[in-house]
């Protein structure tokens, strides 16, 4: 189901009203946004059903928190990201695992994995607040016009401070690596 900006906007209005008809509508259109959006973070995992479900069950018991239905993208891959975020700390597993030696490898996180992840945090921290929410608002999927009218200001100004924001964030990763890798080397 393919709805505008409008739509979306009209239906949750109405959902958060507390129309029935208008919440289902909401989530039939989500349903695929939110499979897309894991997917494309952890891969085709039989865990996607799980989160895309859970998170889809977070809209629903919260959509009376909604604020600003014009909002109610961004709302819905909030939930999405926390369910990201549950299934980052282990709370999902695809099998029952039996064999405590089995749990313990497969929860233990890979070095360079948890490294990763840890520059990533400090890079993001050298950011600008507002370069972050932008970048923020744009891996939540916003347009560039949508978020220019968020940040108050035009859609070229936007486009370019993802671009400064990235390109800024590839120059201190690089930086972060680059000292990871001089650290390796002094303990060889």
């Amino acid at each position: 189901m393919s709805l505008e900006s409008r739509q979306i906007a009209t239906l949750a209005r109405k959902a958060v009203a507390g129309d029935r008809g208008a919440l289902r509508a909401l989530l039939e259109w989500l349903e695929p946004v939110h499979r897309g959006f894991f997917v494309k973070r952890i891969g085709p995992r039989p865990e996607v059903d799980d989160l895309v479900q859970n998170s889809m069950i977070r809209v629903s018991q919260s959509i009376s928190e909604l604020r600003d239905p014009s909002r109610f993208r961004g709302f819905a891959l909030k939930a999405a990201l926390f369910e990201l975020h549950d299934f980052y700390r282990g709370r999902y597993s695809a099998k029952e695992i039996v064999d405590e030696e089995a749990a313990l490898r497969e929860r233990a996180p890979e070095p360079f994995d948890e490294a990763a992840a840890i520059d990533l945090e400090r890079a993001l921290r050298e950011l600008s607040p507002h370069a972050r929410r932008i970048i923020e608002l744009r891996e939540y999927g916003y347009r560039y016009s949508e978020i220019a009218a968020m940040v108050d200001s035009t859609e070229a100004a936007v486009k370019m401070q993802v671009r400064r924001a990235f390109e800024k964030l590839r120059e201190i990763l690089v930086c972060l690596c680059a000292f990871g890798l001089m650290l390796l080397l002094t303990r060889l």
